[in-house]
């Protein structure tokens, strides 16, 4: 199968804020404008296109599979900078990690309120692919 995805846009509060608080949290490429989008490249090709809207923020959730070194950096920036998190989705296990599949995962907020997540081992049904 060749269906790769290619970019999706991120409705925030503030472009600005939100990209540079991944960029930040991430270790990321600074972003770079494009149009009304200020534009995030993952490590796969995939962008995260951050966009101001004027509509109340519906949250998402994104999802990042990361090394463990990766997940190691990133998480203690999330503790460095205080960024409340949790093992769990529902928001119940705060200030835990989850060792779903073997690996470790934890989820936190952006500021527009999206749900974001690193974890270190694919779940799902195509995880074991």
């Amino acid at each position: 199968m060749t269906i790769e995805l290619n970019h999706t846009i991120v409705h925030s509060t503030d472009r600005e804020a939100a990209a540079r608080f991944l960029v930040e949290t991430f270790d990321l490429p600074a972003p770079k404008p494009f149009g009304p989008f200020l534009v995030v490249q993952t490590a796969n090709g995939v962008s995260l296109d951050f966009m101001t809207s004027p509509e109340p923020i519906r949250e998402q959730h994104y999802a990042f599979l990361v090394s463990d070194e990766e997940f190691d950096a990133i998480f203690g920036r999330i503790q460095k900078s205080g960024i409340r998190f949790w093992a769990d989705p529902m928001r119940q296990r705060q200030n835990e990690i989850n060792t779903n599949n073997g690996g470790r995962g934890v989820y936190f907020l952006d500021p527009s309120g999206h749900m974001l997540e690193i974890l270190t081992r694919a779940e799902g049904p195509s995880a074991g692919d």
